[in-house]
């Protein structure tokens, strides 16, 4: 993997990764942009103990334009767009619009082919590879950012999920602080050490081997199964069966073999709803350890894939119980998901 740095006209970092190492990259980004302005901040909420983002700025940011006129697509035929090259690999650069800035952490976007109609589905293992090349590498350089407690690795996927931009790629947040589904995770690891002696995300990934009827797939290096008490209609967690704390602890097997265990799952989450339909929305979500907290190192590293339709034109709303009191009901059993989706294994 070749990295190039550069940055844009407003001043903004970009990162190409290249899969080959005689790849150039000095194409210059020529928009008249003015330097950035955000004003995002942290608030605490006093009664949840948690944190919200406040990001007035983002109320301008690109909404749903034409294909032609991505700005995540290379700059090509005369149209400038965030990425100065006609082609890409991989690219990374600092969000225009973040939610976090400055002291409030950082946002970064990741796009992961120059091709505006492809999906991650549709990678190459090469290019997947190359994609968690980019992720590891990230979240190394934001681990040494001082404000940065936690670096987050995400893709939304599909209208219904939100994304405003149709072009395949993700995000990276870099928060300020732990985040709240973090620590919960930190109190249930502790409070399991204290009662077991072992390790939580180890017992959990022995405990779904063991019983089976919610695993969905399994490679030497990676196990992917539909959580006991899943919130999602269909939901699978996919964990290194080495335990790690973050991406940058993977060994050079777990990383070859990632391509195939995750695009395999991707594939499979497109045929869950039968021939015809459209492309499965979804969140792919990156749980990794933050930074300087008691036992990170017994935190385990896993990716959560989940997608918001529960049937066939339908979607699964946070309502009252799920917004209000954070309380899921989920309408399709664990058990039944995970058959559903080792019934639409590729052939």
């Amino acid at each position: 993997m070749k990295k190039t740095v550069t940055t844009l006209a407003d001043g903004r970092e970009l990162l190409y990764y290249d899969s080959r190492d005689d790849v150039v990259r000095d194409a210059v980004d020529r928009r008249p942009l003015d330097a950035v302005s955000t004003s995002s901040e942290i608030r605490r909420d006093p009664l949840l103990g948690d944190s919200v983002a406040i990001a007035s700025h983002r109320q301008g940011r690109t909404y749903h334009p034409p294909a032609d006129e991505c700005p995540l697509c290379p700059s090509r035929d005369g149209r400038l767009s965030e990425i100065p090259d006609d082609q890409y690999d991989v690219v990374v650069f600092e969000n225009r619009f973040p939610s976090l800035a400055g002291d409030s952490g950082r946002c970064e976007v990741v796009c992961f082919t120059s091709d505006h109609d492809a999906s991650f589905a549709g990678l190459t293992e090469e290019q997947a590879t190359l994609v968690l090349g980019a992720w590891t590498d990230r979240t190394a350089e934001l681990a040494e950012l001082p404000q940065v407690k936690q670096v987050f690795c995400f893709e939304n996927r599909g209208a219904e999920i939100g994304v405003t931009l149709g072009h395949p790629h993700g995000q990276i947040y870099a928060y300020p602080f732990v985040t709240p589904r973090t620590e919960l995770m930190l109190r249930s690891m502790e409070a399991h050490r204290e009662r077991t002696g072992g390790n939580l995300f180890d017992d959990v990934v022995a405990r779904e081997l063991a019983d089976g009827d919610r695993v969905v797939l399994t490679g030497e290096h990676w196990v992917a199964f539909v959580p006991y008490a899943a919130h999602w209609p269909y939901e699978v967690h996919l964990y290194p069966r080495r335990r790690v704390p973050d991406l940058r602890a993977l060994d050079d097997a777990a990383r070859t073999e990632f391509a195939q265990v995750y695009l395999e799952l991707l594939r499979r989450f497109d045929r869950i709803f039968g021939p015809g339909e459209p492309p499965t929305p979804y969140i792919a979500a990156w749980h990794q350890a933050p930074f300087g907290v008691a036992g990170r190192e017994e935190f385990g590293l896993h990716l959560e894939l989940f997608t918001i339709r529960r049937t066939s034109g339908k979607l699964k709303f946070l309502a009252g119980s799920e917004s209000g009191m954070s309380v899921f009901i989920n309408d399709v059993p664990p058990e039944a998901a995970a058959q559903r989706l080792r019934e639409v294994a590729s052939e």
